[in-house]
């Protein structure tokens, strides 16, 4: 087997994408993951403790590239300025190169209900952690939590819309989008 090289978590992630899609999550185990790139299970167990790691790996990215919007705004930003500061940070995660690799992910994920359920759990944690971003620059509730909802729900429906065959947009024009229509259903001005 092969031993360390850099690289290997990124391989592992690779790898285990392509078997989940062909055979299954299910019927997919850490060994054949780890054997198909020459590893051991071992190897696999100190990259991630199971193999639906495999999925969310990078979670703390992306709830960091959200809090890093909230923080380099503004100090005079209103609530929703926030929320659109963290998208456009957050978006960055996801250039057009990575759609077609988010594709397969979420197909993996959408065929899995304990997969569903931890994808979920992550967009909650994120929402929480935007809740308390906001709460930290002196949002006060309700309109934190009113504000971090809105940020889930957006970045939620434009992850979604990203993920459409034949979708060319980026996430940044599309969650853009989505904010001006949010505007819209409650008659706020974009600096509201």
């Amino acid at each position: 087997m092969a031993r360390w090289q850099p690289g290997t978590g990124e391989r592992l992630q690779a790898a285990a994408l392509e078997l989940f899609a062909v055979r299954g999550y299910e019927q997919t185990t850490a060994a054949e993951i780890a054997q198909s790139v020459g590893l051991t299970e071992r190897t696999f167990f100190r990259h991630f403790s199971d193999k639906r790691e495999v999925l969310f790996r990078g979670q703390e990215l992306m709830t960091e590239a959200f809090l890093a919007g909230i923080a380099a705004a503004p100090s005079d930003a209103t609530p929703m300025e926030l929320v659109a500061a963290a998208l456009d940070s957050g978006a960055a995660l996801f250039p057009s190169e990575r759609r077609a690799h988010s594709r397969l992910r979420q197909s993996v994920i959408d065929q899995n209900p304990a997969l569903q359920e931890r994808e979920r759990l992550k967009m909650s944690g994120l929402t929480a952690a935007i809740g308390g971003a906001l709460r930290a620059r002196g949002v006060a509730e309700p309109a934190a939590t009113l504000a971090a909802e809105s940020a889930g729900m957006v970045f939620g429906i434009a992850f979604t819309q990203w993920l459409q065959e034949g979708e060319e947009r980026s996430m940044s024009d599309i969650e853009h989008e989505l904010l001006a229509e949010l505007r819209g259903l409650t008659g706020t001005s974009p600096r509201g």
